[in-house]
């Protein structure tokens, strides 16, 4: 059904109506006809009509767009000569951001692969649940991660079958250029991984010049599976086909003017949703990437200025810390001239900040990796501060009560729920929980995001709570009951409740409510499991504050009622009355 078509049985707030149609940007379309290819063919093409751009800036190492394409059809024949990678088979990328990230994600596709994106501060407990529930049986990993990877090359006691095969690389062997910055001593540090049957070094790979089969993926193949968790604390993967991601890359490539001549900071992390689109964004328009693995405010400004960075997209910590540099006011940053992000809202001080030094609006959005990156934006030409903004092309979003699902009038607050392309097809190997996040309204399937907002006079949407359990800290999303049920495998915590408390920098930050052991309820214990937990979690999961008490409340049927803790400590937290 066309946009026109559907336009008589849209909702009042749908984004057909003259209310959002005030704020479009002029001259965007309200439909997208997208192409009917996979996303590797968009850097097929790019590499045809580009071939000596640069593709990746790495520390002042420069990969064009054919040595892009070369590298990825080098790794995707590796693929399927010696792993055996046919369409369809999820394949895990564990790389921080880096040129092989690129390589490798668009390898996987080329090869007509799944990818499935890990996060790289997972250690090994963590992530063997995604290569068991993903099915994976091959892995493409930086060398920092092998350490956590390489126990799950192994024959588990239970039969499991696990990873056979892994391509390592060292991101020193992206850096073919010289530079006078200072490289991370992990950046720096050669290839230490001896290959054996089974693991071979990304640059054997890459030297051995494979040649990849015919593609065979189409715009309906499975594409990338990021995961989330939830509740329950078991990540679930989000199923995406190459037709929901390139939907939602193709609006950002209009919304954010991306160019051939755009130039952007790629420090948001690449597993990530939000990371992830801006990269294959750049890739669909052939712009230049300027890469950083890890956030450090030197490099970011002095990545800016030299590359003349005109896109960011960040998340507000970023922009908190930059705005902190001593010496902030001796980079040039002018190329700057388009500003966006989520993940968390942005302070309306340091939002005003950028506008005062910048002469920018910053672009808030909003997205889940259910949809891909983003569902909502604001119009650059008309922002509203500590807003989601508006549904993207060929979506419809609505207000609804969470039991009932009736939709709710205008300044209701209720669940947001939506429907459009970049919509994922469910919950890997999960029917259940795919089943309970979708419902029809109006002949429509919608996603139920578990977000609570409402929507303003003018259309926009706001955020006004949360119905799942959730921590963002600096805009890595913590799942409260993932990391209760680490901790319970410590011997000293009989109870835990995690709850979030606020942050000065990350705005959030992950607080343990724990019932002791045997009379353990001491300082030294608490230091204790912190340094466990460092040991079993990624970083922006660990609890920076351990509580002791003597019980944890409880409903009538047993359960913790982690909501009462989270709305004390909520209040411990709030402002004093006309502060």
């Amino acid at each position: 059904m066309s946009a026109v078509e559907s336009a008589s049985t849209a909702s009042p707030l749908s984004p057909l109506s003259p209310v959002h149609r005030q704020y479009w940007p002029p001259g965007l379309p309200w439909h997208l006809d997208l192409p009917a290819t996979s996303l590797s063919y968009n850097l097929e093409v790019t590499a045809a009509r580009f071939p000596d751009r640069p593709a990746v800036i790495f520390y002042d190492s420069v990969l064009t767009y054919r040595e892009l394409a070369r590298q990825v059809d080098a790794i995707a024949g590796w693929l399927q000569r010696h792993c055996g990678v046919a369409r369809g088979d999820r394949v895990l990328l564990d790389f921080q951001n880096s040129p092989q990230f690129v390589v490798g994600y668009y390898a996987i596709l080329r090869a007509d692969g799944f990818v499935v994106p890990v996060n790289p501060m997972l250690k090994t407990d963590e992530l063997r649940h995604y290569v068991v529930d993903s099915g994976a049986r091959t892995v493409l990993c930086a060398q920092d991660a092998w350490t956590f990877i390489a126990p799950l090359m192994q024959g588990q006691p239970d039969g499991i079958e696990t990873l056979q095969h892994a391509l390592v690389g060292a991101y020193s062997e992206a850096l073919t250029g010289t530079t006078d910055l200072v490289l991370p001593d992990f950046v720096r540090a050669p290839h230490a991984v001896e290959p054996t049957g089974r693991v071979t070094r990304w640059r054997d790979a890459v030297a051995a010049a494979c040649e990849p089969g015919p593609a065979l993926a189409g715009p309906d193949d499975w594409c990338v599976m990021p995961y989330t968790s939830g509740t329950t604390g078991k990540p679930k993967g989000c199923v995406h086909t190459h037709r929901s991601v390139m939907h939602v890359m193709y609006f950002g490539a209009l919304w954010g003017r991306v160019r051939p001549d755009t130039v952007s900071l790629g420090v948001v992390p690449m597993f990530h949703v939000t990371g992830m689109q801006a990269m294959n964004t750049l890739i669909f328009a052939g712009g230049a990437n300027v890469v950083l693995p890890r956030w450090d405010r030197h490099l970011a400004a002095e990545a800016i200025a030299r590359n003349r960075v005109t896109n960011w997209t960040c998340i507000p910590t970023m922009i908190i810390d930059l705005f902190a540099h001593p010496d902030i006011a001796s980079y040039d940053l002018s190329s700057i001239d388009y500003l966006s992000g989520g993940g968390a809202a942005m302070p309306e001080a340091v939002a005003q900040k950028v506008k005062d030094l910048w002469g920018l609006d910053f672009i808030e959005g909003y997205g889940l990796s259910e949809t891909i990156a983003a569902s909502h934006s604001n119009p650059p030409s008309r922002t509203k501060k500590q807003c989601l903004g508006i549904p993207i092309c060929d979506t419809d979003s609505r207000i609804v009560d969470p039991d009932s699902l009736v939709e709710q009038p205008q300044g209701a607050t209720g669940e947001i729920v939506t429907h459009g392309p970049g919509v994922f097809q469910g919950y890997w190997n999960d029917p259940e929980k795919t089943r309970a996040a979708f419902f029809t309204l109006d002949g429509k399937t919608f996603f139920r995001t578990g977000d609570l907002g409402r929507i303003d006079e003018d259309g926009y949407f706001f955020m006004v709570d949360r119905l799942k359990r959730m921590i963002n800290a600096s805009g890595f999303k913590v799942w409260p009951a993932e990391v209760e049920a680490m901790l319970y495998r410590h011997p000293l915590v009989q109870e835990a409740c995690i709850i979030g408390t606020s942050d000065p920098y990350r705005g959030e930050t992950v607080k343990a409510l724990i019932v002791a052991r045997g009379g353990a309820a001491t300082p030294e214990t608490a230091d204790a499991i912190v340094a466990w937990a460092r040991d079993h979690m990624a970083a922006y999961k660990i609890p920076r504050i351990v509580e002791f008490v003597d019980a944890l409340p409880k409903s009538g049927t047993g359960k913790v009622m982690w909501r009462a803790l989270q709305e004390a400590e909520n209040a411990r937290n709030a402002p004093p009355a006309g502060g």
